[in-house]
Order: structure tokens, then C-alpha cells, then sequence
């Protein structure tokens, strides 16, 4: 039943949808840029562990060890 334009909600019409509507569009973005930004990790942090466990096992030297650090660390 109507009174003056207004549905039981109180709102017009579709004003209900044109609020619901973008709420709806904004929590699905929401969740996908939440989610797909779980999944990205530094590589650079990734190789700076590799390079320190070479060097602290001996596979590497510590000129080798210095100069492969400032390269990667030129990237940050």
C-alpha cells in the first residue's frame, strides 16, 4: 500500500534499489582488491632472504654478498 509516493520503507519508489544497488557494487570491489592484494608479496624481500642464507651458509662471499644486495636493494 502507498501513501504520498512513499512503500512501507519509507523510501520512493526505487530509492531503495539506488541505495542497495551501489552498496552492493562497492563490498564486491571491496573484497576483490582485498583479496587480490593478499597474494602479492615483495620479490625483492624474497631474494634478499635467498642471498642472506647463501651467504651466512658459505655458498657465497662477502664481496659477492655485498655487491648482489646493493642491486637489489637499487630496485626499492
Amino acid at each position: 500500500m502507498h501513501w504520498f509516493g512513499f512503500n512501507r520503507f519509507g523510501l520512493m519508489g526505487g530509492g531503495f534499489m539506488m541505495l542497495l544497488f551501489p552498496l552492493i557494487i562497492g563490498l564486491f570491489f571491496y573484497l576483490f582488491f582485498k583479496s587480490s592484494n593478499r597474494h602479492c608479496t615483495p620479490h625483492n624481500n624474497n631474494a634478499l632472504e635467498i642471498l642472506d642464507k647463501k651467504f651466512v651458509s658459505g655458498e657465497i662471499t662477502e664481496e659477492e654478498y655485498l655487491h648482489k644486495k646493493s642491486i637489489l636493494n637499487k630496485g626499492k
